[in-house]
């Protein structure tokens, strides 16, 4: 396994797993722990690059698989990339589609080759196999690429897991292969299901064809909150210190806190933004459901310790208004406060563990919105 990681450890609790580092990458340095705005489709929903700067987003996702159907990557590379072509200079990580091919799993077939699937949008015959993953993110010209895994539901039978394994690691093999000297990044995932036996000898295995970062997947696809502490707790630390390790597609604050307390690195999900295009917002003292009643006549901004641009301008009432009319600025400004929310608290996060006081300040996050804290 190679050495080298362009991950380095910055600083490390004293009292638990948490720690704060630096990855780098063709577009510039991230500083870890980080939360990773999802766009999809080469923008996050509702937001221009200038909005995600100011709001403090330190990297953005695409998907590989929804990008290979539309526009193409030939396409996006003859614009030198996605970075070209969404007017975005910051790193991007593209995720393999693995995850997309299990959601579809009516329009796919898995076999040792690739999936073979039929289009979402017009039924065309479409395959991706490790090899293709790998050149279509080449061609995305992302930062980190993902290698294409098969992701285990929940609930799935030891065989079921095991063969779902062990045919990720044998895509991820490939994948590392086929990759070129281009400077991107290259995460292996670890899966296993809910099984820990699974996910040690996977560890192992991917440790073994040695990567740039390593994720964890397979979680949050179902299984009950405490299920994926535990998983957290059996998984985090069979992945090398020395790399970043990212928790893929988790989750709600809570999420964040719990997973850095247990040593991740990286995180993303579509949560922020999907909840601001319903009205779910995120705030200092919990959550608020922006269309309801009492928020009507309500002068205050969302949240009065919050200096997001939508806190900073706009009351309760006026974004109720907003999302009562189903007006466009609605999602726009409630995107914005909720991926500000997210990011600053990563910020308050880092702080937090460079400071040495991360456990203080997880105590202090559950008291504030007056919710349990999470078992240990």
């Amino acid at each position: 396994m190679p050495t080298g990681s362009p991950f380095t450890r910055l600083h490390q609790s004293s009292e638990c797993p948490a720690r704060c580092g630096s990855l780098a990458t063709l577009h510039g340095i991230i500083n870890t722990p980080v939360f990773m705005p999802v766009g999809t489709l080469a923008t996050v929903k509702s937001l221009t690059p200038e909005n995600l700067n100011d709001l403090g987003a330190q990297i953005i996702l695409g998907n590989t698989y929804h990008l290979f159907i539309r526009p193409g990557h030939e396409l996006i590379r003859s614009f030198g990339g996605l970075h070209g072509f969404m007017h975005w200079d910051k790193p991007i990580l593209t995720d393999s589609g693995g995850f997309q091919i299990f959601s579809l799993q009516d329009l796919a077939k898995i076999t040792e080759k690739g999936a073979e699937f039929r289009s979402h949008l017009d039924g065309a015959r479409l395959f991706l196999s490790p090899e293709i993953a790998v050149q279509v993110q080449e061609a995305l010209g992302s930062d980190i690429m993902m290698v294409l895994d098969t992701c285990i539901p929940y609930p799935a039978t030891l065989d079921e897991a095991a063969e779902g394994t062990a045919l990720t690691a044998r895509w991820a093999r490939r994948c590392k292969q086929a990759q070129s000297p281009t400077g991107q990044l290259l995460f292996g995932i670890l899966q296993g299901g809910m099984y820990p036996e699974l996910r040690r000898e996977a560890a192992q295995e991917l440790i073994d064809i040695g990567f740039d970062g390593y994720a964890l997947g397979g979680l949050s696809v179902g299984e009950p909150k405490d299920m994926m502490h535990a998983m957290l707790d059996e998984s985090v630390h069979l992945l090398p210190d020395t790399h970043a390790k990212y928790l893929m597609g988790v989750g709600t604050p809570e999420d964040l806190v719990e997973g850095v307390f247990r040593g991740v690195d990286m995180f993303d999900c579509v949560m922020p933004t999907r909840n601001a295009r319903n009205g779910m917002l995120f705030t200092s003292q919990g959550r608020v459901v922006i269309k309801n009643g009492c928020n009507r006549d309500d002068h205050r901004p969302l949240d009065e310790q919050c200096s997001c641009y939508t806190c900073r301008n706009y009351s309760r009432a006026y974004l109720r208004h907003l999302f009562q009319c189903r007006e466009i600025l609605a999602y726009q400004l409630n995107s914005i406060h909720n991926l500000h929310y997210y990011c600053s608290l990563m910020a308050d996060i880092r702080k937090a563990i460079a400071e040495d006081r991360f456990l203080d300040f997880r105590k202090g996050f559950y008291a504030q919105r007056e919710i349990p804290q999470q078992h240990q």
